[in-house]
């Protein structure tokens, strides 16, 4: 299973990377949302996307919004600091599948992940 994980904390990008990869996941891993949004134009294989909302280039709920406008109907865990329970509506208003907030435990991270895979989109959606 791939994921794409959208992160611009380099520390937290690489034990998200390590996590997943010791839990069977194939993860991909960008710094800024202007990257995570053209990965996802142009690659459709992704069966999950884990976004940051605050990312430098474009904030996760931008590419949240402009991903759903375009059709795009991977799953979206949108992973952030943003603890108002307004952010965290504005994120799954936007197109978020889920969303889940800093400090975060591995073990539930990757469960939710798992858990959009079974019921969300798949890889092969149209390209946008």
């Amino acid at each position: 299973m791939r994921v794409l994980v959208a992160e611009d904390d380099v520390r937290l990008a690489d034990l998200l990377d390590e996590s997943l990869t010791e839990a069977g996941w194939r993860a991909d891993v960008v710094h800024d949302g202007r990257a995570a949004y053209d990965r996802l134009c142009t690659d459709t294989g992704y069966d999950v996307v884990l976004l940051d909302w605050m990312l430098p280039g474009m904030d996760g709920v931008t590419v949240t919004r402009r991903l759903r406008d375009l059709g795009l109907s991977t799953p979206i865990l949108m992973l952030t600091a943003r603890r108002d329970r307004r952010d965290r509506i504005a994120g799954l208003e936007a197109g978020a599948d889920d969303y889940l907030t800093k400090p975060f435990d591995l073990d539930e991270l990757i469960a939710r992940l798992g858990a959009l895979h079974r019921r969300g989109g798949h890889p092969g959606d149209p390209p946008v």
